[in-house]
């Protein structure tokens, strides 16, 4: 798997959430650097589960797409006498 890589504006727009989070929940503030840290080590030991978890799911979605064309492909078959 190779890297995955946020725009700046992504990133800033998660660490507002982990601070958020941080203060709404934990009553703690969290510094700009201090979130930037949790969320790089979330997403180095945590991001393949959920990266895993949207493979599945978009596999799961593609398999009823092909098995609904499938049945469509025999609805045309014409009997052969």
């Amino acid at each position: 798997m190779s890297k995955i890589e946020f725009t700046a504006a992504e990133t800033e727009q998660m660490v507002d959430k982990l601070q958020t989070y941080f203060e709404s929940e934990l009553n703690q503030e969290l510094g700009q650097f201090d979130a930037e840290f949790l969320l790089d080590f979330f997403s180095k030991q945590m991001g393949a589960y959920y990266y895993n978890r949207g493979l599945h799911d978009a596999r799961a979605i593609f398999e009823s797409r092909v098995e609904s064309i499938d049945d469509d492909i025999y609805a045309i078959e014409k009997e052969i006498r």
